[in-house]
C-alpha cells in the first residue's frame, strides 16, 4: 500500500459526520478532548426506559421536509455527513463528473426500523396490511443508505451498502480506497452510518444477552474497560469521508488530512458473538505489514472496546499480543458516544485525526477503576494525553460473526 505513485496513494480530504456529542469535527473533537458524553434518557416501545447515543444533526440542510418523511434516518444521516464532507473538501459536485464518483456506505444492518413501524402501524388497524406504507420496499433496499445520497445530490456513479456488522465504517472505507485504486471512481464518498436506536429489536436482542448498558447517570453508562462495565450503549451516527487520489487532490489543491497507508479485514471463523483475540491480533498485523510498517510505527490505537465483560478483555488481549514493547498509546471513544454500530469505526477514526495536527490523544471515558484484565500500557484514561507528535493511527473495528477490521492512516508528508 506504501507506494509512490501519487496515483495508487489515497487521501481524505473531507469529513462529514453526525455524532451523539458533535455534528461536526470541531465540535465532536471539543468534546472527546473534554469529557463531553452524548448518550442521554431514551424511551422506545417495549423496551421502556433505557438509554442511548442520539444525534442532533439539521437534517434539513440539505433535504426538505418532505425527504425527510419519505426517507430514513439512515438516508438523512448519509446526506448531512456526504453534504458536508463535499463541503468540507471544497468541492462543487454540480461543477464535476458525476459518473466518476462513487458512494460506499458500511451499515450494521438496515430495513428493521421500517419493518418494525409498519407492523406496529397495521397492528392498530387489525393488521389490514392496506395500511402499509408504499414506501416500505426503498426505504428497506440494503442500498438505501448510500442510494439517498446518490438522489440528493445527483451522483451516477457506483454506490452500494456493505453489511459488515460492527466492522462496517472501517470496510466502507476500504472499499471507497479499493474503487480509487482500481480506476472505477475518482472521488469516493465513504465511511458509515447507523440508525440502531431507532429499532427496539436490537435493544431487546442485547437485554436478552445481558449486554445492554444501564447506569442511573446516562452520561456514565458507556464505560468500556471499567471493572463495572455492564454492557453497550446503543447509538445512531455516521461519517462519510471524501477519498481522492494524491495527484487528483494536489492537483485542485485540496487540503488533506491524512493518506491511508494499509488495512486488512479477517474472520474469526469461530463465535457468532464472542470475539477471537488471536485473530483480531492476526488483523492487526497484516494491516501494519501492508503498510510496509513495524507495531512501534502506531502511535495511536483507537480500541473498538463496547463495554461487555467479556468483549472488553478480548480487545486487550489482542492489542497486547500487538504492541507489546511498544511506545503506542491506546484510547476508546465509546465511553463519550455509546456504540455507533456501523458508524463506529469512521466516526472514531474522525475524532483521532486531528492528533496529526495537535499531537494530543483523547482518553477513554467513564473508566473510573480500571478492570486490572483490560490493562495495557499506555492507555489514556481520564485526561487527553500530550505527544510529540502523531504520525500514525490504526483503528480497529470488529463484529459480529468474527468479521474484524484494522484501517491504519498516516499523517500526510507529501
Amino acid at each position: 500500500m506504501s507506494v509512490k505513485d501519487p496515483s495508487q496513494r489515497i487521501v481524505i480530504t473531507g469529513i462529514g459526520l453526525a455524532s451523539p456529542n458533535g455534528s461536526n469535527l470541531p465540535e465532536f473533537r471539543h468534546n472527546l478532548l473534554n469529557g463531553v458524553s452524548g448518550v442521554k434518557p431514551y424511551e422506545i416501545r417495549y423496551i421502556g426506559k433505557t438509554v442511548a447515543g442520539l444525534c442532533e444533526f439539521d437534517a434539513l440542510r440539505y433535504q426538505t421536509k418532505k425527504d425527510v418523511r419519505n426517507g430514513t434516518r439512515a438516508g438523512s444521516i448519509s446526506i448531512y455527513c456526504a453534504g458536508d464532507a463535499l463541503a468540507d473538501a471544497g468541492i462543487d459536485i454540480t461543477q464535476i463528473d458525476r459518473s466518476r464518483v462513487g458512494v460506499f456506505v458500511g451499515i450494521t444492518e438496515h430495513g428493521n426500523v421500517e419493518t418494525e413501524q409498519e407492523v406496529y402501524n397495521i397492528s392498530q388497524h387489525n393488521y389490514d396490511v392496506k395500511f402499509w406504507t408504499h414506501h416500505h420496499n426503498p426505504r428497506t433496499v440494503a442500498n438505501n443508505p448510500a442510494g439517498e445520497v446518490t438522489i440528493r445530490f445527483g451522483i451516477t456513479g457506483p454506490h452500494w451498502c456493505m453489511g459488515a456488522a460492527c466492522a462496517a465504517g472501517n470496510i466502507g472505507l476500504i472499499s471507497g480506497l479499493q474503487q480509487l485504486l482500481l480506476g472505477e471512481v475518482d472521488l469516493a464518498i465513504a465511511g458509515g452510518v447507523s440508525e440502531s436506536p431507532s429499532t427496539f429489536g436490537i435493544f431487546a436482542g442485547f437485554k436478552s444477552q445481558g449486554a445492554l448498558a444501564t447506569h442511573e447517570d446516562p452520561t456514565k453508562a458507556s464505560r468500556p474497560f471499567d471493572k463495572n462495565r455492564n454492557g453497550i450503549v446503543i447509538s445512531e451516527g455516521g461519517a462519510l469521508y471524501t477519498l481522492e487520489r494524491l495527484n487528483d487532490a494536489q492537483k485542485r489543491g485540496a487540503k488533506i488530512y491524512g493518506e491511508i497507508l494499509g488495512y486488512a479485514v479477517n474472520s474469526d471463523a469461530a463465535d457468532r458473538v464472542l470475539p477471537h483475540s488471536g485473530r483480531q491480533a492476526e488483523c492487526m498485523r497484516l494491516a501494519i505489514k501492508k503498510s510496509g510498517l513495524v507495531a512501534n510505527d502506531i502511535d495511536i490505537v483507537n480500541t473498538h472496546a463496547t463495554g461487555t465483560p467479556e468483549g472488553d478483555i478480548k480487545d486487550v488481549e489482542a492489542i497486547r499480543e500487538v504492541f507489546a514493547g511498544t511506545k503506542t498509546h491506546i484510547n476508546n471513544t465509546k465511553g463519550f458516544i455509546g456504540h455507533a454500530m456501523g458508524a463506529a469505526g469512521a466516526l472514531e477514526l474522525a475524532g483521532n485525526l486531528p492528533a496529526f495536527v495537535d499531537g494530543i490523544v483523547h482518553p477513554c471515558m467513564n473508566c473510573d477503576d480500571l478492570d486490572p484484565r483490560c490493562e495495557v500500557p499506555n492507555l489514556v484514561l481520564g485526561q487527553p494525553k500530550q505527544l510529540a507528535s502523531v504520525d500514525v493511527i490504526l483503528n480497529n473495528s470488529f463484529g459480529m460473526l468474527g468479521i474484524n477490521s484494522s484501517l491504519i492512516v498516516g499523517k500526510f508528508k507529501g
